[in-house]
Parts: structure tokens; C-alpha cells; sequence
């Protein structure tokens, strides 16, 4: 039999004696009960934090919401200038319709966060997930001081605008579940 480092036996590890009387039942129907009680002492913050979430006024857009959609149609204004001034764009691996395709998703993307859209706030963090790996993988091959530097400011910025837009993602659910007490209507 061996021993746990609190002292006590695993489950795994009684004998068949002990297993057919239902000796050591009680730590694991213990275990069960403190999980039971972290979940319903889990699900009880979870449910005060959304309680706590105000939902977006219909003309609020928090700094984290405003930074997203600048940087949005910054990106978007970007890709359209450097489609137009690459001389031969498919040489450098690029096309024109992308580029358009890709600056109208980011266009999209601004006015679906503009007017409170999870969706497009949803889409937008995924693009900058995508940069934070992205730039951190660049940051391992970096070569030179400016640039490792640049990668670690990029995924820093990157970071703290998706950490930021997560609370707007949940007051914006809050306005579409409606006021706390109506999912039984719904």
C-alpha cells in the first residue's frame, strides 16, 4: 500500500479487504464533497461577477474599446498603403484583392466593435492573440537589440489590450442577457 504525502491511502491503493468493506470510502466521498463545494463556491463568483458587470451604454466605448478600433482602422489604412506602394505585389507574396479583403475585415471589424458587437470584439481579440504569438516567436529569432525590442513592446501592448477587452466583452454580454433574473424568461 502506499502513501499519499498528506498520510492518507489513494484510491488506487486498498486492498481487497478494505475495498469490498468500503474502507477508506469516506476520504474519497470527503474529496467528492470539497469538490462539490468548490464548484458551488466557483459557480457563486462567477455569478457575482457577472452581477457586478454593468452593461455598455448605447454611446459608452471604454479606452480599451477605442484603442481596439483605432488600431483596427490603423491596421486596415496600413495594408491599403502598402498594397498600393509595392511595386510588384506578388513577388512579395501578396495580391491586391487581399489586401482589400483583408483592410475591408478590419474596417468590419471597427464599426462591429463601434456598435458593441461581441463578434467583431471576439474576431479582434483572435488577431491579436495571433500577433502576441506571432511576435513572440519573432522575439527568439530577433538579431538585433532595437528589434528583440520592438518584439517585446508589440507583444507587452498586444497583451494588455487583449487582457483590457476581456471585461469589454463581458459588459457588452451583459447588455444582451438583459437585466439579472430574466433567464427564466428567455
Amino acid at each position: 500500500m502506499t502513501a499519499e504525502p498528506g498520510g492518507e491511502r489513494s484510491r488506487g491503493s486498498q486492498t481487497g479487504a478494505a475495498a469490498r468493506k468500503g474502507g477508506g470510502a469516506g476520504v474519497v466521498v470527503g474529496a467528492a464533497a470539497g469538490r462539490g463545494e468548490r464548484r458551488a463556491s466557483s459557480a457563486a463568483r462567477e455569478e457575482a461577477a457577472r452581477e457586478a458587470l454593468a452593461p455598455l451604454a448605447p454611446g459608452e466605448h471604454p479606452i480599451a474599446l477605442r484603442v481596439a478600433m483605432a488600431v483596427a482602422l490603423l491596421l486596415a489604412a496600413g495594408v491599403i498603403v502598402g498594397a498600393l506602394t509595392v511595386h510588384d505585389l506578388r513577388h512579395a507574396g501578396g495580391s491586391l484583392p487581399g489586401a482589400l479583403f483583408i483592410a475591408a475585415v478590419l474596417v468590419l471589424m471597427a464599426g462591429g466593435m463601434r456598435r458593441h458587437r461581441y463578434g467583431a470584439v471576439l474576431g479582434f481579440e483572435a488577431l491579436i492573440a495571433f500577433q502576441v504569438i506571432v511576435t513572440s516567436l519573432a522575439l527568439v529569432v530577433a538579431s538585433t537589440l532595437r528589434a528583440a525590442a520592438i518584439c517585446i513592446v508589440a507583444v507587452g501592448l498586444g497583451g494588455w489590450l487583449f487582457w483590457k477587452l476581456i471585461r469589454v466583452m463581458g459588459r457588452i454580454q451583459a447588455g444582451e442577457r438583459g437585466p439579472p433574473g430574466d433567464e427564466a424568461a428567455a
